[in-house]
């Protein structure tokens, strides 16, 4: 599916509908240091594997593609969630 790179949306800093430049969410790498994954790791501990089996097969196909939207005038960001989509392509609109 092909997503207009320039977008009009309602800019809650703004209070106005701004142009917000579109881009697709890419969730960071995971610390190794944070909270919860030592604690991950040592419930993981032991002769076995892990502790949970491992998925074989998958219910659903897509994922949902989180999009951020930054606003154009002050530079405020948005996230919108929800897109199932099978590949999302960012592409510029001719008008």
């Amino acid at each position: 599916m092909k997503f207009p790179k320039l977008v009009k949306v309602y800019c809650p800093k703004c209070k106005a509908h701004t142009d917000h430049s579109v881009s697709i969410y890419k969730g960071g790498k995971r610390r190794a240091l944070s909270e919860g994954q030592r604690r991950y790791e040592r419930k993981n501990l032991g002769y076995g594997s892990t502790r949970k089996p491992e998925q074989k097969r998958y219910a659903k196909v897509t994922k949902k593609q989180v999009l951020t939207y930054k606003c154009q005038k002050c530079g405020y960001t948005i996230m919108k969630h929800g897109l199932r989509v099978k590949k999302l392509e960012l592409a510029e609109v001719i008008k």
